[in-house]
């Protein structure tokens, strides 16, 4: 007998992509990891790290020269005041942030409020924890629905999960949409649990806020954030989770029975991470968005319709005019026929808008990007 919990879930269709992209040899554009390598001095800090013999636990809750940077950083750059003593918890990816903080905060029957489109981990972390989900869809211009997200406030709203820059659709909330969020929350005793693993990758001049650092969120926010996407090391799983002292010693406690830490040597390698210039995060977004622009304009070509996203590094793309399948049988026939994997739009929806849409990323090297576009020019619809 299975657990009724897990009875529904199906395996990552975005890991399950990729699986397919293997087998037929096939530019894999659906995964958000790079195929270029990781910053030299970090891969020699991580090197130095294991050499030094950092290599048994550290303290459960993350090394203390990482959490005082984290701290330094948090304070700096999101504008939220942390204590690396009592309110940093490194984990092992954003990943098992979300999930400890989900299983420290949630009581069966909880509701989690999740913006659609979301990022396909939130419906099983609702799930695993006992919450049930309300999805309030964006926009088709990716603005807040107002009416959906004041109706979705009731006396069961534990949660509200936000994920700015988000993935797949690539929307940065403004400061505007973002005090909107943090009154609701106000008002209605819900604690907001942000994922802002992308937070450094943003365009066209647009800037990342923390709900967290708003008046009256400090301590109904867990901020979660990670060194995947910006340091290109997304198989280290190096994550964290800043949140007030009470809040803090509840992921804690899920935290230690889960993964008891985070990889030693690893952790201290990413000390070096937060000691990188100011110039590398400029330069990072900058590549980033020469390969927004070149896998744009591929698309569109190839008869997708999609607009330019204001952070991370996706594409959500409407199928071409005339294709008759779904989205999962368009994924699969990209694959075999095409060479170019992506994701089924209906991995990130609740409602059947996903059907029609499919995710890539850019996240690779020009080259991987060119012979994907050269690919692309093939597509017969």
């Amino acid at each position: 007998m299975l657990a009724s919990r897990t009875s529904h879930f199906v395996e990552s269709v975005i890991r399950d992509m990729t699986r397919l992209s293997l087998k037929h040899n096939a530019i894999n554009l659906a995964q958000g990891f790079p195929d270029f390598p990781a910053p030299l001095e970090l891969k020699r800090a991580a090197a130095s790290a294991i050499m030094d013999d950092y290599n048994q636990y550290s303290i459960t809750w993350g090394a203390k020269d990482l959490r005082d940077e984290i701290s330094r950083k948090a304070r700096e750059y999101n504008h939220i005041d942390a204590d690396p003593d009592t309110q940093i918890t490194l984990t092992c990816g954003s990943t098992e942030a979300m999930m400890a903080t989900m299983l420290a905060l949630i009581n069966e029957g909880d509701e989690a409020i999740i913006f659609e489109p979301f990022y396909e981990n939130y419906g099983p972390d609702a799930a695993v924890s006992g919450a049930v989900p309300r999805f309030v869809p964006l926009n088709d211009d990716n603005s807040i629905n107002e009416d959906a997200l004041y109706s979705a406030f009731n006396n069961k709203t534990r949660v509200l999960i936000l994920n700015t820059p988000n993935n797949p659709c690539g929307k940065v909330f403004t400061r505007g949409e973002m005090k909107m969020i943090a009154d609701l929350c106000a008002d209605n005793d819900v604690i907001a649990v942000t994922d802002e693993i992308y937070e450094y990758i943003l365009y066209d001049n647009k800037k990342h806020i923390s709900i967290g650092s708003l008046e009256d969120m400090k301590d109904r926010t867990i901020t979660i954030s990670g060194f995947s996407k910006t340091y290109s090391v997304t198989g280290w799983r190096i994550g964290y989770a800043l949140a007030e002292k009470e809040l803090s010693s509840a992921i804690r406690k899920v935290h230690d029975f889960l993964t008891v830490g985070a990889p030693a040597p690893l952790q201290h390698a990413c000390v070096t991470a937060l000691r990188f210039p100011d110039s590398y995060y400029k330069e990072l977004a900058a590549m980033y968005d020469g390969k927004r622009k070149f896998l744009f304009d591929a698309l569109i070509k190839s008869g997708f319709k999609c607009k330019e996203p204001e952070g991370a590094y996706y594409i959500l793309a409407d199928l071409p005019d005339g294709v008759k399948m779904d989205d999962m049988e368009f994924a699969k026939y990209m694959v075999r026929e095409v060479g170019v994997a992506a994701v089924p739009g209906s991995s990130f929806y609740k409602s059947e808008a996903g059907k029609h849409k499919l995710r890539f990323t850019f996240s690779k090297k020009d080259e991987t990007l060119k012979e994907a576009a050269r690919r692309l020019t093939h597509l017969n619809v």
